[in-house]
C-alpha cells in the first residue's frame, strides 16, 4: 500500500481525530443483570407507548442504515481536482462520521466524487485510482464497521480498469466498484466498455454509479446549474445505453448487480418511452420489454425521496430494490432520512430500505 496515503489530509480537509473503540462499563459482564432490568424496562415503555416490539425493532433497525451514496475525497483525488481547476467539496474522515451519527447510519459505503479519476491522461488515471482505492481500503481499516468501499476505475481506460478490478476486488476487498455515468461521452453500455462489463458480470460484481456532466448539455439555460436537470436525466440516459446501445451490456451482463444514483434518475418518468422504443423497433432479446430487465436493478434514495418520486419509482419496482443513500457531502444524511419518515411505508419496508437489501448485496457490512 503506498506510504503517501497515511500522510496528513490536505489543507481543505478537517484534521482526522481516531476515534477509540472500547467495551462501555454498561455492558461489561459483571453489570449483566441491570443491563436486563434496563431492557425489560424499554421494553415496557415502548409498550406503553403503543409501539409494540416490531416497532421498537424497527426503530433500532434504523439506527444501523447502510449508506450506499456517500462520497469521499481521498487526498490525490482532491489535488488533482485542483491541479484541473475544479476545487473538491470540504470533507474529511471525521465528517463524515459526523454527519451518519447525526443521520443513524452506521456504515457508509465510499465512493469517489465526480469526475472521479479519469481527467485525460493515462498514466495519471490509473495512479489516481489506485491511490484512491487503497486511500478507502485505510478508511475501513482505521474506522472498523463505519466504512465500505466502491473501487474507483480509470475508464476510459479498458487495459487499466481491468487490472484495478483485480487489485481492488481480489486484494483491497472492495464491496463494489463505482462508475460515472459517461466516460468521453460514451455512455456505460457503448461497446468500448463491453471488456470492463464482461468481468464484472463474470465476478457478479455489485456496481454503484453516479452521474457526471454530460458532454452533450452544459449551460443550456442560463443560471441553472447542468445538475438541476441533467444529472437525473444522465442516469437515466447510461441506462437506455445499457438497453438499446451498441454493446447489448444489458444482456451480456446480466449477473451485474446495478445501483442506481437518485432513485433512478427521470427513468420513472420515462419508461414508457423504452416500452414505446420496443415496441416501434422490436429486439429479441427483450421479448417482455425493457420493463422486467430495470425491475431487477436497485435504486438508491438520495435526492430522489420526495412523495412524487417515491410513487413513480414504486410504480415499476418493489421495495426490495430501493437502498439508502444520502449523497454527503453534498447533502445531509438527514435530508434522505426526512424524505423516508415521510412516505407511509411499513416498519418492514422501512428497514428493508435502510439495511436489509443492502446486506444482501454486500454481505461483509454485516461485520
Amino acid at each position: 500500500m503506498n506510504t503517501r496515503l497515511l500522510a496528513p489530509l490536505q489543507t481543505w480537509q478537517k484534521p482526522l481525530r481516531h476515534r477509540a473503540f472500547r467495551v462501555c462499563a454498561c455492558c461489561a459482564p459483571e453489570n449483566a443483570p441491570r443491563n436486563r432490568a434496563r431492557r425489560n424496562f424499554l421494553a415496557g415503555g415502548f409498550a406503553a407507548l403503543g409501539l409494540g416490539r416490531a416497532a421498537a425493532w424497527a426503530q433500532a433497525a434504523a439506527a444501523k442504515r447502510i449508506d450506499v451514496h456517500h462520497h469521499f475525497v481521498p487526498p490525490t483525488q482532491g489535488e488533482a481536482k485542483m491541479r484541473h481547476g475544479a476545487p473538491p467539496p470540504k470533507w474529511s474522515p471525521q465528517a463524515s462520521l459526523d454527519d451518519m451519527d447525526k443521520a443513524g447510519v452506521e456504515t457508509a459505503v465510499l465512493s469517489v466524487v465526480e469526475p472521479g479519476v479519469w481527467f485525460g491522461d493515462i498514466e495519471e488515471g490509473r495512479k489516481l485510482a489506485r491511490e484512491s482505492n487503497e486511500y478507502a481500503a485505510k478508511l475501513r481499516q482505521d474506522f472498523p464497521g463505519r466504512f465500505g468501499s466502491f473501487a474507483a476505475l480509470p475508464l476510459p481506460d479498458t487495459e487499466g480498469s481491468l487490472r484495478e478490478i483485480e487489485y481492488a476486488l481480489d486484494v483491497l476487498k472492495a464491496d463494489g466498484i463505482g462508475l460515472f455515468t459517461s466516460y468521453q461521452g460514451k455512455y456505460l453500455g457503448d461497446a468500448d466498455f463491453v471488456p470492463v462489463f464482461e468481468e464484472l458480470n463474470r465476478r457478479k460484481a455489485v456496481v454503484y454509479t453516479h452521474p457526471t456532466q454530460p458532454a452533450c448539455c452544459t449551460n443550456m439555460i442560463k443560471g441553472l446549474q447542468t445538475g438541476t436537470i441533467e444529472y437525473a436525466t444522465d442516469t437515466t440516459r447510461t441506462i437506455a445505453s445499457l438497453l438499446f446501445g451498441t454493446g447489448g451490456t444489458a444482456f451480456r451482463a446480466t449477473d451485474v448487480r446495478f445501483i442506481w444514483s437518485h432513485s433512478g434518475g427521470t427513468l420513472p418518468f420515462l419508461i414508457g418511452r423504452f416500452v414505446r422504443q420496443q415496441k416501434v423497433d422490436k429486439d429479441p432479446r427483450m421479448p417482455d420489454g425493457p420493463l422486467p430487465i430495470v425491475q431487477k436493478y436497485y435504486y438508491e434514495i438520495a435526492q430522489g425521496n420526495l412523495p412524487g418520486q417515491f410513487a413513480a419509482l414504486l410504480k415499476i419496482v418493489p421495495v426490495s430494490q430501493l437502498m439508502f443513500g444520502s449523497d454527503y457531502p453534498y447533502r445531509d444524511g438527514t435530508e434522505a432520512v426526512d424524505g423516508l419518515d415521510a412516505y407511509p411505508f411499513s416498519a418492514a419496508e422501512r428497514t428493508s430500505i435502510n439495511r436489509e437489501t443492502a446486506l444482501k448485496l454486500l454481505p461483509r457490512l454485516a461485520g
